[in-house]
């Protein structure tokens, strides 16, 4: 995507595991929701690569509920391949931040999927809120 052009190598994650068996069809490729849980452990991966996670988030009171989420198929992935995905920030608002995603086989430098999420801040009851202080200086 290349809205990343606007980042910093530095801040981009980026992560790889094994395609598993549960993530396909009966084809052996990789359903397209599927993608959607790759997007979300690269999110992971990002804030672990930042000192954090959804845990220390929500011990201090807040939740990341997803919004929007936007995702193009260009390729697909089999059993077996090994998913190399991407995550960085694109937008980071003082309520909504929004990660973009690139998701590519191991084997070549090829984009088979894309996307973005949006999310809102929220306290533990849902109400909207501005984000922690660490996460608006990023």
């Amino acid at each position: 995507m290349s809205e990343e052009s606007n980042y910093k190598e530095n801040e981009v994650s980026e992560t790889e595991f094994p395609v598993r068996y549960a993530e396909t069809d009966a084809m052996g490729v990789v359903h397209h929701a599927a993608y959607i849980v790759y997007f979300e452990e690269a999110r992971s991966q990002y804030m672990r690569d930042r000192r954090s996670d959804y845990a220390l988030i929500e011990k201090s009171g807040y939740r990341l509920p997803v919004t929007d989420v936007k995702v193009r198929y260009v390729g697909s992935l089999t059993y077996g391949d090994r998913v190399n995905i991407r995550a960085w920030i694109t937008e980071n608002r003082s309520r909504t931040i929004t990660f973009n995603y690139e998701i590519r086989s191991s084997a070549n430098s090829a984009i088979l999927v894309s996307g973005s999420t949006s999310h809102a801040w929220t306290n533990l009851e849902g109400k909207v809120t501005r984000a922690p202080s660490v996460w608006l200086n990023l």
